[in-house]
């Protein structure tokens, strides 16, 4: 008896942990060289994937339809300078789909005045070193949208960039707060001096029903006019 059930463990184990064959979907792929450059001091993580910093989301256990209606990740940027200030954005490079990024940069998060308390003696638990452990506390300019690339849109690049804030007061023109699609990232950052991003970091996901004409992360056929992300 004791036999029969240890080898039924066995079996499920092989099963949980992809010994099947080199075509398990639960496989966490890296991303390609010229996309993992991206990946700086930053970590990303969700439930039950952890940290998804330069990885694909994998197709097992439902991830890539989870992942649409999980709340925030943790962000953790463990190079944070103690009494710094910093601005989180997360955006979509992709949107609506790779090969034609008509409304890129689409906006998924926008955090400032993200402070970082200076750490006094004795007290390592000081709330203040919150960004160095993964909890975001700013103000919100926009709210968390959690990644939903269209179907038949291939795969979208998500990502992260931490800037330091050196005391600016951040905000979005109205015309910004319009929309979040087709975001003029770049003047946003001319707009307040932001310079190189401190930390980043990126995934890549796909509509979770296009599992079954997956393709390669790094492009896409399908038609240009797709419904935008949400």
């Amino acid at each position: 008896m004791r036999l029969a059930v240890a080898a039924l463990l066995l079996g499920l184990t092989m099963v949980v942990t992809g010994d099947e064959g080199d075509n398990d979907p639960c496989v966490y792929e890296a991303l390609p060289d010229n996309d993992a450059v991206l990946c700086k001091g930053l970590k990303v993580s969700y439930p039950e994937l952890g940290n998804l910093g330069c990885m694909v989301v994998p197709e097992c256990n439902n991830y890539r339809q989870k992942i649409t209606y999980w709340t925030e990740p943790i962000v953790k940027f463990p190079g944070a300078l103690d009494g710094a200030t910093y601005i989180l954005v997360m955006v979509d490079p992709d949107a609506p789909s790779r090969s034609s990024p008509k409304a890129r940069f689409w906006r998924h998060w926008l955090v400032t005045d993200i402070k970082v308390r200076k750490l006094r003696p004795r007290l390592l638990w000081d709330e203040g070193a919150d960004m160095k452990k993964g909890k975001i506390q700013g103000q919100e300019l926009s709210p968390y949208q959690p990644p939903s690339p269209p179907a038949q849109s291939g795969f979208h690049r998500y990502q992260f960039f931490v800037y330091l804030q050196e005391g600016k007061t951040i905000s979005l023109l109205p015309k910004e707060n319009k929309t979040r699609g087709s975001w003029k990232m770049d003047r946003f950052l001319s707009r307040f001096h932001l310079g190189e991003p401190e930390a980043s970091t990126q995934f890549m996901t796909q509509n979770y029903q296009d599992t079954l004409n997956h393709q390669a992360p790094g492009g896409s056929s399908e038609p240009e006019d797709k419904p935008e992300p949400r």
